[in-house]
């Protein structure tokens, strides 16, 4: 059965590259340039690799990528949340044939919250690729703020340390099938999932080590079916996807490989103020710019009056 997820995965992760790669020769035709550029800059190469070297050691991507993405204006704000999804997309796929391989644990409870996840993402993605910038700021505002609540959540150890289940069953993997649904949702708006499924694993009373197949797993489903939707209305930074998926391969598997475990404590400290710095300049975006007229997103179809 794993081997037929893992076959599953590998399909999934062809019809993204087909589609990305759609994208990519239509960029070069065009001769595009700005954030729909099939060629990254060295320094979104960086972002890649620092950001998916750390997220395989379970620190997450989304919240420090979308804060640099603010910080250094690389990317509109409408365009961060399809940006994360695409761009992460080939790393965490990597990370998934990895830990699913590594990690033993029972397959129907992997299959089973994997297909909630990608329930949940299908269903944000559709609302989300279509939403104004406004509605995108508030949010990925709100989203990283619970991004940094959570953070603070593992800094001071306020969770529960989990138990030696690799199962669920019952009433707690109808609470885990129902909350994974939401977090696969939330993914498409900027809320990373890695964190919340750590916790949420551990409170289900499962090994914490679980949490790496379940949540890489679900990602990596749910983030090539949810990009396809961000690709179809244009809502990504070509750009800067390329650099994260480029940058990204190759941090995977040093982090894999070599490094495989780190005192990342102090770092997740820098993470919450930096994240908490993108969440309040997104807010604040959205406050200023609450009465400018905002045109439809390129691709998403107006109501007629």
């Amino acid at each position: 059965m794993k081997t037929v997820l893992l076959v599953a995965l590998g399909l999934v992760g062809a019809a993204y590259l087909f589609a990305l790669g759609k994208a990519v020769a239509a960029a070069r035709r065009t001769k595009s340039e700005g954030t729909d550029s099939p060629t990254p800059s060295g320094f979104e190469l960086f972002i890649g690799l620092v950001t998916n070297f750390f997220d395989t050691l379970g620190i997450g991507s989304f919240a420090p990528t979308t804060a640099l993405f603010k910080m250094f204006r690389l990317v509109p704000d409408e365009k961060i949340p399809g940006t994360l999804n695409v761009g992460h997309t080939p790393p965490t796929i990597t990370q998934a044939f990895l830990f699913i391989t590594a990690v033993a644990m029972d397959v129907t409870t992997l299959v089973l919250m994997i297909a909630a996840a990608v329930t949940g993402s299908w269903v944000g993605a559709g609302v989300v690729s279509g939403w104004p910038r406004r509605n995108i700021q508030i949010g990925m505002g709100c989203a990283l703020l619970v991004a940094a609540s959570i953070f603070l959540m593992q800094i001071f150890g306020i969770a529960a340390p989990g138990g030696d289940t690799l199962a669920l069953g019952g009433t707690r993997l109808v609470v885990g099938l129902g909350v994974n649904f939401i977090l696969g949702a939330l993914m498409q708006v900027g809320v990373g999932l890695y964190g919340p499924c750590l916790i949420l694993v551990s409170l289900l009373g499962m090994n914490p080590q679980a949490a790496f197949p379940i949540m890489m797993g679900s990602c990596a489903f749910l983030m090539p079916i949810g990009s396809l939707k961000f690709i179809e209305h244009q809502r990504f930074s070509l750009r800067s996807t390329m650099g994260l998926a480029l940058g990204g391969v190759p941090a995977v598997l040093i982090a894999f490989y070599i490094v495989k475990s780190l005192d990342i404590r102090n770092l997740r400290v820098l993470v919450v103020i930096v994240v908490l710095y993108a969440a309040l300049s997104m807010l604040r975006s959205a406050y200023v710019e609450r009465f400018q007229i905002v045109p439809p997103a390129e691709g998403v179809p107006v109501a007629k009056p």
